[in-house]
């Protein structure tokens, strides 16, 4: 074998191996493309199909996020729905309770600026934006405590703006909301 036909054998095999990439390459993409489709398409990464306002002006005044109606409650289906508010720089409730292993229907709203809900190691993570009502739903399976900070940058007090999500057993938890309308951890 002469080294022109030694160099041109391994641009075939270099050549052939280049296109066996390249396919593979497109093929990736073409999944991650179908897998953002179908992702969109159920409605995981598009905005939510129905949009719910509320007056940040006059949220305080009346209505589902006055103060007395923050925390946590057990509704009368037996659901538990926890209400919160941004403002800067801090959550209202600054402490939530909610119950282990339990579904739970996070409402937050934002009564100034645009502000981030995030529950750490949770999947929770939405933006609160002033004049609409975000909702989330979660489960918590552990007992314990998460930070929640604000991670929308709100303005030069935004690092001071945290909460924290206080984990309880479930029978617990129902002993206290059949004693007590609207829980949180504050004391």
């Amino acid at each position: 074998m002469t080294v022109d036909s030694h160099h041109s054998t391994s641009a075939l095999v270099a050549a052939r191996i280049e296109r066996r990439w390249a396919a593979i390459s497109i093929v990736i993409i073409a999944f991650l493309t179908g897998m953002a489709a179908y992702a969109g398409i159920h409605q995981a990464t598009m905005p939510q199909a129905q949009v719910e306002t509320i007056d940040p002006v006059t949220l305080h005044l009346s209505g589902e996020f006055v103060e007395s109606n923050l925390g946590t409650a057990v509704e009368p289906d037996g659901s538990v729905t926890v209400r919160a508010v941004g403002q800067q720089y801090s959550f209202t409730p600054p402490c939530i309770l909610v119950p282990a292993e339990t579904k739970v229907v996070i409402r937050a709203t934002s009564a100034d600026v645009v502000h981030g809900l995030l529950i750490q190691q949770t999947n929770v993570n939405t933006m609160l934006v002033p004049g609409y009502v975000s909702e989330q739903t979660a489960r918590f399976p552990t007992i314990g405590e998460h930070l929640m900070p604000c991670q929308e940058f709100c303005s030069v007090g935004h690092e001071g703006m945290w909460a924290k999500v206080k984990v309880i057993d479930r029978n617990e938890f129902m002993a206290l909301a059949a004693a007590k309308r609207r829980l949180s951890c504050v004391k």
